[in-house]
């Protein structure tokens, strides 16, 4: 039996603003922990590269004991971050890609009950690997900074241009 094409895996539904939602379509699965989450292209950096940003709302249930997000939801937002960036870039299509590496540096405690967004920014891509980094952020204007990322995917054969 043939596996879904990646496309069919997830809600894509624009939600307003520029904004499109980013959530499985089976609930039972992990990311549904931290949905709804949305994204959406942001301007490209000064030297050109896309960046895409993506959102979470953190709720009581993310939170740790002392009443932040706790670290792995943040880190598993980030990881979420890189394969929906990826996907609004144009550099992932079908199939099941993999995280390489991942690599953080917590610099704040995330607030619960305020968007929490990772942007995320490529930063080359060959015919197997997307190079990405990025932040975790809150507060006007991501005043705010929780964590500072870099990761690696590793594309499925469809995916490999």
């Amino acid at each position: 039996m043939e596996e879904p094409r990646r496309a069919d895996h997830f809600s894509a539904e624009e939600t307003g603003d520029g904004w499109l939602s980013w959530d499985l379509k089976d609930a039972t699965r992990f990311n549904s922990f931290i949905e709804p989450l949305t994204v959406r292209v942001e301007p490209s950096t000064a030297d050109g590269r896309p960046c895409a940003r993506v959102r979470m709302i953190p709720e009581r249930k993310h939170s740790n004991l002392g009443n932040n997000v706790h670290g792995a939801v943040t880190l598993a937002l980030v990881d979420i971050a890189l394969f929906a960036a990826s996907h609004q870039f144009g550099s992932l299509n079908a199939g099941h890609s993999v995280t390489l590496d991942l690599s953080t540096q917590f610099v704040g405690a995330g607030r619960v009950g305020e968007p929490l967004d990772a942007v995320v920014e490529l930063v080359r891509e060959t015919g197997r690997l997307i190079f990405l980094r990025g932040l975790v952020v809150q507060g006007e204007g991501d005043s705010h900074i929780v964590l500072s990322f870099a990761g690696t995917i590793r594309k499925a054969s469809k995916d490999r241009g």
